[in-house]
């Protein structure tokens, strides 16, 4: 996952040319440290296809704030420049899967 922060947010999440899925964590959520594997995972399969970026809540705390992940881990989706949805909390690997493929096949 390219880690992201205020310098290079718009960059690679709000106007990348591929759709985007943002995970804002923090370093010491247990939550966080489940998904990140799972997220990784689902990464491979959509290499090239699905950019996928980590936001660390303490380091970027202005963007947790416009972004709203208060609970994490919190998830947007990101495709040109508009935000389709977003997702908070553990999610199983083929559920987050099948959100993933639903929230950009719709868009």
């Amino acid at each position: 996952m390219l880690h992201l922060t205020a310098k290079n947010f718009e960059t690679e999440a709000r106007k990348s040319p591929v759709p985007t899925v943002v995970m804002f964590y923090a370093i010491w959520c247990g939550k966080c440290a489940m998904m990140k594997p799972v997220v990784e995972e689902i990464e491979k399969k959509y290499s090239g296809q699905i950019k996928f970026c980590e936001v660390e809540i303490d380091e970027s705390a202005v963007l947790a704030a416009e972004y709203e992940a208060d609970i994490i881990p919190t998830f947007v989706f990101f495709k040109n420049q508009k935000i389709l949805s977003v997702m908070r909390g553990v999610i199983e690997e083929t559920e987050f899967e099948r959100r993933l493929q639903k929230i950009f096949r719709n868009s």
